[in-house]
């Protein structure tokens, strides 16, 4: 089997991405892009160390590159969107093909001669039992959906999943209070100067159109605004670490430390770098939000970083130290760094003590959030 289709950025057409015999990608700019000297940025991944363009991609087995791999689900979310939409999970560019237009960020793909995108619909009416086809994708592996502002002040669920400017994340299947765990967490990032999405819990009564996807451990979904759309539906790009270091989702927490990703940081937007990169103006990386944010320890009490920082994961073991190590290999300034990092866990440990019997969460997570907190090298 083959095929091909556009690959858009905002509304320009950048490039086509093939599927070739033997289950094979291969993506390919357009000339009128390479020729753009205002073009979009599609991704970092895709600029050589001197900063030229690469013109010239590799074609992957299987999988699609890994840009594009990255904006497609993972785990239970990608083979519920697959079984609705009649694809193979493991079939990306037939996924891809499926939830292509509503993609994060402003990139959409879609088969060549197909009008542009979906509009935005309204959810189905309560007595429409058939399975349609969702056509977005959110990355990750957590349950989630792409929502509309509802009519009374809840959120509904478009009906093909097209459309909508927040994220609703529904309760986990096996852990307990994962968005009101999310929610205590973003909210304490806020409490410490650090730029969050607007969010809410909503009770998932109050989300119309939600389909059924089995027995869920919770009565609320963490609701989260989405900084990749404006208010008039315009789609802001985006792109993650995996994307930037072209790197498969399975492969993003093993072959990349902190101290890579700070010195990245360091280069592209200075002081200001976080997490993932927003271009509000289509060229410019700039730090988005902080989002994705929940407190591992109450379900796996060993968990450890995500990343390598200064040869180790131990969250416990971290100290100072380890962070002067990461300064002189990033080669970012020791001062900004070893300040920014005393700052920051002085504000937490005040934000925590005075927020933390008002969240919504049972006496036993919070007791092992506390417990961890005063099990921390770099607290005492």
């Amino acid at each position: 089997m083959t095929g091909i289709m556009e690959v858009l950025l905002g509304q320009e057409r950048i490039g086509t991405l093939q599927l070739l015999s033997g289950a094979r990608s291969f993506f390919e700019f357009e000339e009128s892009y390479l020729n753009n000297p205002q073009r979009p940025v599609l991704s970092q991944s895709f600029f050589k160390p001197s900063g030229e363009l690469l013109t010239e991609t590799k074609t992957t087995q299987v999988k699609l590159p890994p840009f594009f791999s990255n904006l497609l689900p993972e785990g239970h979310l990608r083979k519920y969107l697959a079984r609705r939409g009649n694809v193979k999970p493991e079939r990306e560019f037939m996924l891809l093909k499926l939830l292509g237009d509503d993609l994060p960020g402003a990139v959409v793909v879609r088969p060549l001669g197909e009008p542009k995108t979906h509009k935005d619909e309204e959810p189905e009416a309560e007595n429409q039992k058939e399975e349609k086809p969702y056509h977005f994708s959110l990355a990750g592996v957590q349950l989630k959906f792409s929502a509309l502002e509802g009519k009374r002040g809840g959120l509904a669920i478009p009906v093909g999943g097209v459309g909508g400017d927040w994220i609703v994340k529904l309760p986990s299947l096996n852990f307990p209070q994962v968005p009101e765990n999310e929610w205590a967490m973003l909210h304490l990032a806020g409490e410490i100067g650090i730029p969050i999405p607007e969010s809410r819990l909503v009770n998932l009564d109050k989300i119309e159109g939600l389909p059924d996807v089995g027995a869920l451990s919770g009565k609320n979904a963490l609701a989260v605004k989405r900084f990749d759309r404006t208010a008039g539906g315009k789609r802001i790009h985006i792109e993650d670490f995996a994307q930037v270091y072209n790197l498969y989702p399975d492969d993003k927490y093993g072959k990349v430390s902190y101290a890579n990703i700070a010195q990245l940081l360091w280069t592209l937007t200075g002081e200001k770098g976080l997490t993932a990169f927003i271009y509000s103006d289509g060229r410019t990386p700039a730090l988005t939000p902080a989002y994705d944010f929940i407190s591992t320890v109450p379900y796996m009490p060993d968990d450890g970083l995500a990343l390598t920082l200064s040869d180790t994961k131990d969250m416990k073991a971290v100290t100072l130290d380890h962070f002067k190590r990461l300064v002189k290999k990033a080669g970012v300034p020791e001062h900004l760094v070893l300040q920014t990092v005393k700052a920051t866990v002085g504000s937490t440990l005040a934000a925590w003590d005075a927020s933390y019997k008002s969240y919504d969460l049972s006496d036993d997570i919070l007791e092992r959030m506390q417990k961890h907190m005063q099990s921390l090298l770099i607290v005492t």
